[in-house]
Order: structure tokens, then sequence, then C-alpha cells
């Protein structure tokens, strides 16, 4: 009987801290975080995802970005979906996201059904991160169980956004430390770049790239050019992946062999350096990279999230409360 009277005086004591202010027990994300609460979120999610990647291919690229956005700054709390308004300035203006994020209205619209459904119970920033699984495995990629729990920020960061975020022209040491800096390794960066396997980029992206670098197919290059002029026609769109756009595959990988990569940091990652044997061994077995792609996606997943009586539940999740 005493072991039985110290677990109910631990647990007691677990119940009172919780609702001490000032004395924060962690919580921690769960898979069934809303079986009991909002056991149609899931569903509800997987829904919308399908019909908005069935009536346009690009979104589920899209959202995927999305999540990767959010989850770089400031961690996975909804912090990319803030509008600016006349006293707070958010992260959508921020160099990598201008004129350049999408997705915002489908999770407006799933945000939307779920407060008819359960009101004030599903977070942004897990319908980011679920809405991005199901891109993936709505375009032919691996599944993963999302972790959730998360709750969704009050402010956001401009700056971070314009300097934690890999850019497109960077180096291979600059895209292994901008991943270091998040707790990735140098594999796990190769893994999560497989996700330009789907999705477009605008010609001012990689115009340096196929006019000026040698590192590159010519007819590659020559193919590109007739689409990006070396002046002009910045907004018009490549794909990533010119063999299977639409469809998430390893061919982003076969295609770093073939130096038919389109920016110059996917390049980066085959170009004699230390990830080329990653990149090898990726392009030859679709199935470690769909592996290695899912966990690193979960570990993505659970940076830095706001939890417990952190941050809150948006109702509007352009909006603070």
């Amino acid at each position: 009987m005493s072991g039985l009277n110290l677990n109910l005086k631990l647990i007691s004591l677990f119940l009172l801290l919780s609702y001490v202010p000032g004395i924060h027990v962690s919580a921690h994300l769960s898979s069934t975080f809303y079986a009991k609460t909002c056991p149609s979120a899931l569903a509800l999610i997987k829904a919308s995802v399908v019909s908005a990647v069935a009536e346009e291919a690009r979104m589920g690229a899209s959202l995927l970005r999305l999540h990767f956005h959010d989850c770089f700054v400031q961690g996975c709390d909804a912090s990319i979906l803030l509008d600016d308004t006349s006293s707070f300035t958010g992260e959508k203006t921020a160099a990598p996201n201008a004129n350049s994020l999408r997705g915002f209205d489908v999770i407006d619209t799933i945000k939307s059904r779920l407060e008819t459904t359960c009101p004030g119970v599903v977070s942004c920033s897990d319908i980011i991160a679920v809405a991005a699984r199901d891109s993936v495995v709505a375009l032919g990629g691996p599944t993963w169980s999302v972790q959730l729990g998360r709750r969704d920020s009050t402010t956001a960061s401009l700056s971070a956004a314009n300097s934690n975020l890999p850019s497109p022209f960077s180096d291979l040491s600059a895209l292994i430390s901008t991943f270091s800096n998040k707790g990735f390794t140098a594999k796990e960066m190769v893994a999560l770049s497989g996700s330009h396997t789907i999705g477009k980029a605008k010609c001012s992206i990689f115009r340096t790239r196929i006019y000026n670098e040698t590192n590159i197919d010519s007819s590659f290059a020559e193919t590109l050019q007739e689409n990006c002029p070396s002046a002009g026609g910045d907004s018009n769109l490549s794909n990533l992946d010119t063999t299977t756009p639409n469809f998430f595959d390893n061919a982003y990988f076969k295609n770093l062999l073939s130096k038919k990569g389109l920016l110059h940091s996917d390049q980066q990652l085959f170009n004699g350096g230390s990830t080329d044997s990653i990149v090898t061994a990726y392009s030859n077995n679709i199935a470690t990279f769909r592996a290695d792609f899912a966990n690193a996606m979960i570990k993505m997943g659970n940076l830095s999230p706001l939890t417990g009586s952190n941050g809150q539940i948006r109702t509007n999740c352009r909006e603070v409360n």
C-alpha cells in the first residue's frame, strides 16, 4: 500500500504543479491528441488537401513548403500565417516568402471547416503539419505519423524569416550550416531537399544558374532558357523536377547525377562534395529516401512547438485572437 500511496502523492503533486502559476510542466506532442476532442480532424484535413491537390498538383508542394518555412522560423507555431497589420509585421514579406509562398487559402478553408466542427480545438500549426504530410501522400510519397498538440504563436519574426531559411543561391557549406542550426545532419538536409521532386520555381531564382554556371547539362540549360530569358520573364515557372514533376519520387536525385538540378542549391548537393554519396544512395534506392524523408519530417515537426498553456488556438489563422 505504501507504494500506491507514494504514486498517488506523486500524481497529486504533478497535477498541483500543472496549475501553479509560473511552473510549466512540459507537454509532449502526440499522434492521438485530437482523438477525443475532435475525432474527425485528420479526416477533414485530408479530404481538403486531396481536393486542393487534385485541382492543382502544385498545391501539394506549396503546402509542404509552408510547413518548412513555418518551422524554421520560431519553430512550428503557425507564425508564417499571420498577416501584417498597422501595428504588426509578420513573415509573409520576408525575402524567401514574398510573392512566393502559397496555400494560405487552403489552410483558411480547412480552419473554417474545423471551427464549425469543433470550435477552438485544432491549432493552425497542427493543420499546417498534417496538410504537409497529406500533400506528400497525395502525390505518391511516403506517409508518417504526425505528432499533434502544437499551439499557435501570437508573434512572428520578419528578421528570422530573412536569416533562418536556406537560400536557393546557397553553396553546400551554407546549406549544411543552415540545417545544422536547426539540429539536422547533412544527410537529413539532403533528404529534406528531396522535397524538390515536386513544385516549381521562378525564372528569377534559377536564371544565373542556367546562363552562367558550368556544372549543368547544356541541353537542359538551353531548354530552360526558352522559358526564362536572360532579361524579363522573372515570374515564369519551371518544374524543380522536370522528369516527374507531380509525383513524389527520387527522380530529383537522379537529375542531380545528370547535372540537371534546377537551382544552384540543388546541384550543390552533387558537385564533388561531402553529400555526393548520399545523393547517389537516394537515386539508387527510393525506399531509403522515403524512409529518411519521413523521419526528417517528423523531426522538423518537433522544432520548438508551443504546448500546454503557451500560445493559443487561433480562431482565424491570419490573426491573433
